[in-house]
Formats: C-alpha cells, sequence, structure tokens
C-alpha cells in the first residue's frame, strides 16, 4: 500500500528490493553501512528509503570507489554503491530494464536481462563453426569515454517516468 505520495511506489516494492539486494551480499559503501547494520534498523530504513523515493527526494550518495588487483596486472576500479542506493537501484532496475532491453542489439550479452556470458560463449563457439572469419576487438576503458550528457539523452528518449528521470538528474 502506498500513502499520497508525488510518485506511486509500493512499500511493498521497497521491501521486495531490499530482500534481493540481501540475498546478493555485497560490501558497504562509503558510508560503511553494512547489509547488517542496515537490517539491524530495517523498518526505519526502508521507510526512509520509500519515503524519500516516493516524494522525489531521494538522491544517491556518492559511490565508493575500490581498487581490485587484475590477474593479468594491475588494479580494475570499481564502484560500490551504499546498500539503501543498491536498494534504491533495484527498485528501479525491474521498470527500466524491458524497455531498454528491447531496444539493445541481439547480440549484446553484457549485463542484459536473462543473457550470461555461458550464452555468449556459446554463440560465439556455434559461429566459429559456422563462419570462417573472426572480429576480435578490446574494448579496455570503454565506458571511461562515455558522454554522459548523449547518454542522459538516450535515457529521457526511452524512460518516461518522471520519478526515475529525477535519479538521473544529478
Amino acid at each position: 500500500m502506498t500513502s499520497a505520495k508525488t510518485y506511486g511506489i509500493a512499500k511493498r516494492t521497497v521491501w521486495e528490493a531490499y530482500q534481493q539486494v540481501k540475498a546478493n551480499c555485497g560490501a558497504a559503501g562509503v558510508d560503511d553501512v553494512t547489509l547488517a547494520d542496515f537490517g539491524r534498523h530495517l523498518p526505519k530504513n526502508l521507510y526512509k528509503l520509500w519515503n524519500r523515493m516516493s516524494s522525489g527526494a531521494y538522491f544517491p550518495p556518492p559511490v565508493k570507489q575500490v581498487e581490485t588487483p587484475k590477474a593479468s596486472g594491475g588494479t580494475c576500479k570499481l564502484g560500490v554503491p551504499t546498500v539503501s542506493d543498491r536498494v534504491a537501484q533495484t527498485v528501479v532496475k525491474p521498470l527500466i530494464e524491458p524497455a531498454l532491453n528491447s531496444i539493445f542489439n541481439p547480440d549484446q550479452y553484457g549485463y542484459r536481462l536473462g543473457r550470461s556470458a555461458r550464452q555468449a560463449v556459446a554463440i560465439t563457439r556455434e559461429r566459429c563453426w559456422r563462419y570462417d572469419w573472426v572480429v576480435e576487438f578490446d574494448i579496455k576503458a570503454a565506458f571511461d569515454q562515455i558522454d554522459h550528457a548523449l547518454l542522459m539523452k538516450a535515457v529521457h528518449t526511452h524512460i518516461k517516468e518522471d520519478w526515475i528521470l529525477l535519479y538521473n538528474e544529478w
């Protein structure tokens, strides 16, 4: 059930998102709040998140940057959102994923609904037997070069829910 808020986000949706985040485990973000810490004050934390999201007052906190070692040497920088922000992202994900998933090329497998790395390898194997040519390229640091303004323009083209677009303005 929802209260009279600007945006109709059900409290149950936030609860279910928390359950998914909890099942995935994960580290604390920049606020150092672990899943266990978040869970100790669960009703208060979920209510606060729901209240901010449904009133349009939620703004994502900074993301903690963590460097992890790469097998090939060097490090890889990862962003770790807070537990609360992971819950907020999980609330939004099922609402935007179908619209965005439908516009991607069928051969894109990364971070896709119903797609996996194993499926990508399977289709690659199949095509290696079917074709006698290969195209290979390295997308190292490709996401470091994305034009944020252009990306947000694309998001606004495909996502129409005002409350979701609020969180992309930061």
